[in-house]
């Protein structure tokens, strides 16, 4: 198999700058923490990720996004700012059980560690400033077709009517057993 290890700003270069912002079809990913991440930009500027992400819907890309606690009030600010992805271009679940890490792109690469969604995490934090974080990311089938099967089984809510905090969850899926 495949891997390569990043950390640091590695991180926001491999699987954010150079594999989710080409994507062409989907982005799937899960994270605890989700904050109004930022990208950096020419000439040492910066953008919200959500911003790239309504272009890349623009152009039909679909991203789905599970995430354990209420998204940060900047996030929630910026989000309101894009009607397409509040319209169904960004679906995102809450589920207070994920501790996940995981950028899936178009079913062709996966990164995986543990980073959250975050500037910190997988942002254009300053080196300085960002978190200490580790992970593996690959284009191989072996890595990648395993982890979209756990994500997509997550998403279709086959963990809800066995999990022991169903009664607490803010937004269970399916009917309740």
């Amino acid at each position: 198999m495949e891997l390569e290890l990043l950390s640091g700003e590695a991180l926001h270069r491999r699987v954010i700058q150079e594999t989710l912002l080409a994507a062409r079809k989907r982005v799937w990913i899960a994270t605890a923490n989700l904050k109004d991440m930022q990208l950096a930009m020419a000439a040492g500027r910066y953008q919200p990720v959500l911003e790239a992400f309504d272009r890349l819907a623009a152009e039909g890309v679909a991203f789905r996004l599970v995430h354990a606690d209420l998204p940060s009030r900047p996030f929630r600010r910026t989000l309101e700012r894009f009607p397409r992805l509040t319209g169904g271009g960004l679906e995102l679940q809450i589920c207070p059980r994920s501790h996940w890490k995981m950028v899936l792109v178009d079913g062709r690469a996966a990164y995986c560690g543990s980073a959250n969604f975050t500037g910190a995490g997988l942002g254009a934090r300053n080196e300085r400033r960002r978190n200490l974080e580790i992970g593996v990311f690959s284009r191989d089938p072996a890595l990648v077709r395993p982890l979209e099967e756990l994500y997509d089984a997550f998403w279709r809510g086959e963990h809800c009517p066995r999990c022991a905090f169903r009664r607490a969850c803010p937004d269970p899926i399916g009917a309740e057993s």
